[in-house]
């Protein structure tokens, strides 16, 4: 089935169309969700909040090609994870501005690496840490977008963002990676 026969089935409330677009992504969408949150049944919580939001809300679903339903369901899972978080007001770890650090190499150094190394250590961070982390390397938001989103200050994220890359790489030194910095 296209995915513009998807969505016209979607927003006619579909059991059966819910149950397969809920099957394609459930897995996806749940690791997505694991990325925010350290405990599975709060992943768990948010991937089943997601998906009710995301099936009451299909009337608003514009269709823009055959990769339109994934976007939106990813979107809409981030930002379910971000109320999360502020919801329960995750300790942000709040520090000065950094100056006179020396850079640390792009996020695009670690695409070399094998996927799920990457995830378990991002699994580890200290939670600010992470939901930078993710944000920012994963998700694409600028530390503006960052710092708006999780209401703290534009420093703080890029802080953060900078703490879990030093961690990270400490971490894959450990592992015997090489990643040129």
């Amino acid at each position: 089935m296209q995915e513009l026969q998807l969505i016209q089935e979607l927003q006619k409330q579909n059991p059966f169309v819910q149950k397969r677009v809920y099957d394609r992504f459930v897995k996806r969408m749940f690791r997505l969700c694991l990325r925010y949150v350290k405990f599975e049944a709060d992943a768990q919580e948010l991937l089943m909040n997601g998906f009710l939001k995301f099936f009451n809300s299909v009337a608003k679903i514009e269709y823009r090609g055959e990769n339109t339903l994934e976007p939106y369901l990813k979107k809409l899972m981030v930002n379910e994870c971000l109320m999360f978080i502020r919801q329960r007001k995750m300790d942000w770890v709040l520090m000065e501005e950094i100056t006179d650090q020396e850079p640390i190499s792009d996020f695009s150094a670690y695409e070399t690496f094998d996927e799920e190394v990457i995830y378990q250590l991002v699994l580890k961070l200290p939670d600010g840490y992470r939901t930078v982390f993710n944000l920012y390397a994963i998700e694409g938001f600028s530390h503006k977008e960052i710092a708006a989103q999780l209401r703290i200050s534009e420093n703080t994220s890029k802080t953060q963002l900078f703490k879990a890359r030093l961690i990270l790489q400490a971490e894959l030194t450990k592992l015997g990676y090489n990643y040129g910095t």
